[in-house]
């Protein structure tokens, strides 16, 4: 017992809270968008729910992972067509790619129906299954996840820090979501940059997902898109916005 609590371990927690936190901004977002589709009663009670069930899944994804790391890693099926695709695709590779695709075509149909959307759709369009919206949540949660429980265990091999780390960051995310929900509702104009974030959030885990699975488009090698282009990229599309909606009152004062 004595071996299990001690200060290396204390700071392993701290720095795995902090990966938690910090991988953990694309996921709330993701929470605060999708828990918008169900009645305003119960979205407080999905976003709880969700992210409850998904920290249980978590642990067992991390339990999983420590013992049967191999499976997620080894490739157990390639595709090779000479100078056009190659790739050798693994768990791991397959589960990113899936989250990269389902969240860019979740954010591109949002952008749609923005653009699209007439008066009688509003009185008319029903709220999506609550149990649909939890399920997605719990899922991309998942998907969310294996970067940070893979960083968790090259940096820790205690099962209670990372288990502990895991639960500390799933309660943030409780607690956040619900004001960053707040937020768009009150600011429905940054909905729009949301789900601009959520798109390059897609575009981000898919050339994960190729990097990990070695695949090559034209004979050329996909990178991952590293976390500094991304938060890059993110501060570029906050400015223009903020820029954006200031020009917009300006005008709208001199008409």
């Amino acid at each position: 017992m004595e071996g299990l609590f001690t200060p290396e371990n204390f700071i392993a927690l701290a720095l795995l809270t902090l990966l938690q936190a910090v991988l953990g901004l694309d996921n709330l977002l993701y929470i605060s968008i999708e828990s918008k589709r169900a009645p305003v009663e119960k979205q407080k009670k999905v976003r709880q729910l969700g992210i409850g069930l998904a920290i249980v899944l978590r642990i067992v994804l991390l339990f999983v992972l420590l013992r049967l790391i191999e499976l997620f890693q080894d490739p157990f099926f390639g595709i090779h067509a000479t100078d056009v695709f190659e790739g050798e695709f693994n768990l791991h590779s397959i589960i990113v790619l899936f989250g990269g695709v389902f969240i860019m075509y979740t954010a591109v149909k949002e952008i749609l129906h923005m653009m699209t959307i007439e008066k009688h759709e509003k009185k008319t369009a029903k709220p999506k299954s609550v149990g649909m919206i939890i399920t997605s949540i719990v899922i991309m949660n998942l998907v969310f996840s294996f970067d940070s429980i893979l960083g968790a265990i090259a940096l820790t091999d205690v099962f209670w820090v990372m288990a502990t780390a895991i639960v500390i960051g799933g309660l943030l995310m409780i607690w956040l979501s619900g004001k960053v929900t707040e937020f768009l509702k009150k600011n429905r104009m940054y909905e729009v940059l949301g789900l601009f974030i959520l798109l390059i959030v897609g575009v981000m885990l898919l050339s994960e997902g190729g990097h990990i699975a070695h695949m090559k488009l034209f004979g050329n090698p996909i990178t991952p898109m590293s976390k500094t282009t991304f938060y890059f990229v993110i501060a570029v599309l906050v400015i223009v916005d903020i820029v954006q909606g200031r020009y917009q009152k300006k005008l709208n004062k001199q008409l």
